[in-house]
């Protein structure tokens, strides 16, 4: 039993159909509001298959849906990664971005990108190396020191900071006519979000099943690593499908999204309050309620500049940097 929490099954269907509301509002009104504004009819009338005229038809389909997708995706993705990181190093401060995870990520995207590789498996497999390789190097870090946990957080800090640096190398590397393109995704664009693409998102929904199936080992991991062993739970094997889980959908959504910081960090901290530390309900609270928040940042994102718009990126980071300097003040106390 996990303190803070009690846990039913209608409690957790009747959040799972609560966070799935807020999802499908969230995204309807992602596909309404844009440069160019649709009524609700002319949604509704696309989306069941009307004739809605063809410009209508293309915005929807060709243009916000694909968004649409891929905010929810890359906000499901982050968010659990930063409930599994969070569960497992039990630091309420960490999350793919601040452990360097997303930055080993986009590390070896670019690097894919400048040698000609193909989106997948080219790309996607350099992003996944780049992933594992820092998440790897972390972990071998903080062995060697007493107090593995906030060696690894720190460790991840700097192979993070390390990471911007060989971006910036690869960046000043690359021809003119590339650097724009980088460096917007680099700040995290949801505009390059295309039909042919997201076929690569279908590669999270294994991982979202794993993390969603290891919810009671991941209750048990909060009691710590001695504690889980002596409840039965074979702590290194789970950590390590866990954390490669997490992995996996991180760099499939940096691969499309580029680098969007804090949403592992504020979707897990805004939901703990709400629901309890329970994983039972967290992590379907996380998938659904993580996808409603990207999506809704990115729909600000779009709205709030009078010409054209900010990479959702730069709004998470507004949000979430705050958020994240108060944590570590808490944490300090």
């Amino acid at each position: 039993m996990i303190p803070g929490c009690t846990f039913s099954r209608t409690r957790q269907l009747g959040l799972i159909l609560l966070m799935g509301a807020l999802l499908l509002l969230s995204c309807l009104a992602a596909i309404m509001v844009g440069s160019s504004h649709l009524t609700i009819n002319l949604v509704l009338k696309a989306l069941i298959g009307w004739d809605a005229g063809p410009t209508a038809n293309t915005i929807i389909w060709k243009i916000r849906i694909p968004r649409v997708i891929l905010a929810a995706t890359a906000g499901a993705s982050l968010s659990l990664g930063g409930v599994v990181f969070q569960a497992i190093l039990r630091n309420p401060l960490a999350e793919p971005y601040i452990l360097g995870i997303s930055g080993g990520a986009a590390t070896g995207a670019i690097a894919g990108m400048l040698i000609g590789l193909s989106l997948f498996p080219g790309v996607s497999s350099s992003a996944l190396a780049g992933s594992l390789f820092t998440l790897l190097l972390a972990f071998m870090v903080s062995t060697k020191t007493s107090d593995r946990r906030d060696s690894l957080l720190l460790g991840g800090v700097m192979i993070n900071s390390f990471c911007g640096a060989l971006i910036m190398f690869l960046i000043s590397m690359s021809g003119d006519s590339e650097v724009h393109r980088i460096l917007f995704w680099l700040m995290g664009d949801l505009g390059l979000a295309e039909p042919g693409r997201l076929y690569l998102l279908l590669g999270t929904i294994p991982c979202f099943l794993v993390i969603y199936l290891m919810a009671r080992p991941l209750n048990m991991m909060l009691l710590g690593r001695e504690n889980a062993a002596l409840l039965g739970i074979d702590v290194k094997k789970t950590s390590a499908i866990l954390l490669i889980s997490a992995s996996v959908m991180v760099s499939i959504t940096v691969c499309l999204s580029g680098l969007i910081g804090f949403v592992g960090l504020v979707v897990p901290h805004i939901f703990r309050t709400m629901v309890g530390p329970d994983h039972r309900l967290l992590v379907p609270a996380c998938l659904l309620g993580g996808g409603a928040y990207l999506v809704s940042c990115d729909l600000a994102s779009r709205v709030l500049p009078p010409n054209g718009e900010l990479p959702v990126g730069v709004v998470t980071a507004m949000i979430g940097a705050p958020l994240f300097i108060v944590l570590m003040w808490k944490a300090k106390r």
